[in-house]
């Protein structure tokens, strides 16, 4: 994840930098911005960001100073899909992104913190987006208390959108979050049907939550199945999910243009007839772990990239379309096919081979059910 950090003073910068150095170390990377009119470092940034945008790709340790507006700014960092922090009031914050916003399920996460680093707010997609688990976090590094305003959690009730993220489940009907979450909040049961093999025999399911045979005798409330398209034709569900099921090997030349790969990657699933939102991962080669369009793509649609040594790769056993040029290349004769059977886990098959196009290539591998994880280890 990258995060963009923007402050408005000379306080608020200095608390920017305190965030810069306690997530140091982490997976996210902090971009600084300062609005403030003291800044020299002088950066110009556009509302709608293209191939050619501003938006910084890594953390180079300076602070950059905004000379657009800062819903402009939003925008940018919105459409490049960071994490936002406002150093601030909330109603800066506020305005800034109302231009921007789109829906629950796709919304960048946008916190604010005062410039004394006393709160810690998430503002916007606090369940999917995850900010109020980074609210969390922040506000731990910080020493700060995290204002969290979102019901299930006040309640400690259980929270159907983060039980869905943590079991890499695609939410079919996002009107269907509010009226589960809706009886959970008055105490009534939620009824759950689960397509068979997604349950382990021991599981503890939490209280308020009853199982019903799959497929259902009649509606549910939250129905988790592959087969999802005729069950929901049937309204068998308020809460249709869908596990991802799938996982993207992708090997790529060095500099790739970033559209040029998207195009491709989408094209590929499209003739598979399979929708983005049920990419579980995107796996490639470890020497590809920095590349930009693989980074942006990873982060544009929320799929977790993951990477594997040439040594680990070549440990994959199965039938690949083998390259010595390739081997000659980065150790191993096969990245997309071997990354994804490798991501997929044990009991994956690779679903589509190897696709070639302009020094991209591809392969879809299926992993198998994933068993229901009910509570946050």
């Amino acid at each position: 994840m990258k995060i963009s950090v923007i402050s408005f003073t000379k306080t608020g910068q200095q608390l920017a930098e305190r965030i810069r150095e306690s997530m140091d170390g982490g997976d996210e990377t902090i971009i600084l911005y300062s609005k403030c009119s003291r800044k020299k470092t002088v950066q110009t940034f556009g509302v709608i960001p293209n191939k050619d945008s501003n938006v910084p790709t890594d953390n180079t340790g300076d602070t950059i100073a905004v000379q657009e507006s800062v819903s402009a700014w939003a925008g940018e960092q919105m459409a490049a899909h960071h994490a936002l922090v406002f150093i601030g009031a909330c109603g800066i914050a506020v305005r800034a992104i109302v231009p921007w916003i789109t829906d629950k399920l796709h919304d960048s996460p946008v916190l604010v913190a005062d410039e004394m680093g006393k709160y810690v707010i998430p503002l916007l997609s606090g369940h999917v987006g995850g900010a109020n688990e980074l609210a969390v976090r922040l506000a731990g590094a910080l020493g700060a208390i995290p204002v969290i305003t979102t019901a299930t959690d006040l309640h400690d009730s259980f929270a159907v959108d983060i039980f869905a993220k943590r079991n890499d489940l695609r939410i079919c009907n996002r009107e269907g979050i509010a009226k589960v979450s809706a009886k959970v909040l008055t105490g009534e049961e939620i009824t759950m049907s689960v397509q068979t093999g997604h349950l382990a025999v021991d599981e503890t399911i939490p209280s308020g939550i009853r199982l019903c045979a799959y497929p259902p005798a009649g509606k549910v409330d939250v129905l988790i199945a592959d087969d999802t398209e005729e069950l929901f034709r049937k309204e068998a569900a308020e809460l249709l999910l869908q596990p991802k099921k799938y996982i993207l090997g992708v090997g790529c030349k060095r500099d790739t243009d970033s559209a040029k790969l998207d195009a491709f990657l989408k094209k590929i699933l499209e003739e598979q007839g399979i929708v983005i939102e049920q990419i579980a991962a995107l796996a490639s080669i470890d020497v590809k772990k920095e590349e930009r369009c693989l980074l942006e793509f990873s982060e544009k649609y929320r799929i977790p990239f993951r990477t594997y040594t040439a040594q680990e790769l070549q440990a994959v056993s199965g039938e690949f379309h083998s390259s010595e040029f390739v081997k000659a290349q980065v150790g191993v004769d096969n990245v997309c096919e071997r990354a994804a059977l490798k991501a997929a886990g044990t009991g994956g098959w690779i679903l589509l081979g190897k696709q070639a196009q302009d020094g991209m290539t591809v392969a879809i591998a299926e992993r198998a059910m994933q068993n229901l994880q009910w509570m946050e280890e």
